[in-house]
């Protein structure tokens, strides 16, 4: 049997969505508005703007013209640790050193977290692996940082997924900019959500739950499973690439479409759709129980 978050596509559609910006009230060079008006532009449907330690909440958001965005309330948890983003936060939570009770008080004050840019600085390593192996009760990591691009270490942490996915745990992959500048930041990387209720609450249970995909520029257009039989379709990939425990590939297909009949010995499946130049796509997780 499978078990996977693409399970409910009615009743909603897709929107895509950055939850990793910055502001001139951190480290960014454009203020709210500028940033807003940015991301309004490029067709997204939701936007997070994640201040270092410093929270975005509906208040402020109410100064702002979205232009038809839902502006997600939240935070990068920066100071003491590995960064995080706070997803859906009401409040700001304590930057503790110890990662596990920032995620503990996440969980009072709603929202969700997750790992950022793991395998950024020279030793890709900003997140020790032993970090995310002993933490619990967070919602991911960053497959795809595009601010990285430009910096020490690498954008992807695929590697990091699998490890933590092969070890049994459940967790699902974002793409995010963590955009700073004012150009060359932007519409490197997002998440694809199926949002059912379009408020800042409908899209934090869409992604909360993994029924998203992460893309740098493949769109799929169609998600199936039953039994053993999982179907990917999309717009725009030259090649998808099927992966299993400890990212072994099990298929791989030149084409927009793949069939696949799932190992019955596999722990989990996932699909990377490749497209031209750097865009790709990921999807969550298919567990296999």
């Amino acid at each position: 049997m499978i078990e996977h978050p693409y399970t409910e596509l009615s009743g909603g559609r897709w929107l895509a969505g950055n939850l990793h910006a910055h502001t001139t009230a951190s480290d960014g060079q454009r203020d709210h508005q500028a940033v807003v008006d940015d991301y309004a532009g490029r067709g997204h449907g939701f936007l997070m703007i994640s201040d270092h330690d410093i929270l975005t909440d509906a208040e402020d958001y109410a100064d702002f013209d979205p232009h038809g965005m839902i502006l997600v309330p939240g935070n990068e948890i920066t100071a003491n640790g590995p960064h995080m983003l706070h997803v859906g936060a009401s409040g700001l939570v304590e930057p503790d050193a110890e990662r596990q009770r920032v995620i503990d008080g996440v969980k009072e004050k709603g929202g969700f977290v997750l790992f950022n840019h793991p395998n950024w600085q020279s030793r890709f390593s900003h997140c020790p692996q032993g970090v995310m192996d002993t933490c619990d009760g967070y919602a991911g990591l960053e497959i795809y940082n595009g601010v990285i691009s430009r910096l020490d270490g690498s954008p992807y942490a695929t590697n990091r997924w699998d490890i933590m996915l092969s070890a049994g745990r459940r967790m699902w992959g974002f793409a995010n900019d963590d955009s700073h500048a004012a150009s060359g930041d932007v519409g490197l990387g997002w998440n694809v959500a199926y949002v059912k209720d379009e408020t800042p609450e409908g899209v934090v249970d869409a992604l909360s739950k993994g029924r998203f995909y992460a893309s740098t520029g493949v769109e799929i257009t169609r998600i199936e499973a039953s039994d053993q039989r999982i179907v990917i379709e999309t717009e725009n990939a030259s090649r998808i690439v099927a992966l299993r425990d400890t990212g072994r590939r099990v298929a791989t297909i030149d084409g927009r479409t793949m069939e696949l009949e799932v190992p019955e010995d596999a722990r989990y499946v996932r699909f990377e759709c490749w497209g031209y130049g750097e865009a790709f796509a990921w999807t969550q997780p298919f567990f296999i129980v």
